[in-house]
């Protein structure tokens, strides 16, 4: 009798176990589904030509930019402002930040030309990526973004010139719009981000 209300027991508590655990997680779930850039669905490939999906950058404040390799005008500036940027926030861990360009020319920037890239630029170290998907994707993030780009010939295309910051939970915290050489605000609110 006596293992029989053991039994009953345990069942219970594994029940209201499973009933918590099974709350507690949809309830986190629904938190980072409101704002975050985390709940896309989509699949990347960075310079090194590995797969990941964009939670796996969760807990890392994000300074993101969308340009394309072939770009002779607006792109190098945007890449110039992300160098600024990065050297204007001072010391920093590496660990807590990204940098990530996102190609708008995932036909052309290959992850052989996505590093060449990089290392041309001297973006060097684990807190920089390059990185593309497919175009309904590279679509879908622009449209996060509020970037708006159009090819306009086989190699060349117009676009929003917009950097971004995300907070380690992937909720923008900051925006900066066309080319200047006032990187402050944007310096700032990656410091807030990194510690606070």
């Amino acid at each position: 009798m006596s293992k029989i209300i053991n039994q009953l027991i345990m069942k219970k508590l594994l029940l209201i176990f499973i009933v918590l655990f099974g709350f507690t997680a949809c309830s986190e779930k629904e938190e980072m589904d409101a704002q975050s850039i985390f709940q896309l669905n989509s699949t990347w490939e960075n310079q090194f030509g590995n797969k990941f999906k964009l939670h796996e950058l969760k807990g890392k404040t994000l300074v993101m930019v969308m340009i394309y390799t072939n770009c002779k005008t607006a792109c190098p500036r945007l890449t110039a402002e992300m160098r600024d940027i990065e050297r204007n926030i001072g010391e920093y861990d590496p660990e807590k930040i990204r940098f990530v360009l996102v190609s708008i020319d995932p036909e052309h920037d290959t992850p052989e030309t996505m590093k060449t890239y990089l290392g041309h630029n001297k973006f060097l170290g684990e807190q920089w990526l390059f990185i593309r998907a497919n175009e309904a994707d590279t679509r879908e993030f622009a449209n996060v973004l509020s970037v708006k780009y159009k090819q306009i010939s086989p190699i060349d295309f117009s676009h929003s010139n917009i950097i971004s910051v995300f907070s380690e939970s992937g909720v923008l915290a900051y925006q900066k719009e066309g080319l200047t050489v006032d990187t402050e605000g944007i310096t700032q609110e990656i410091k807030k981000q990194l510690y606070n």
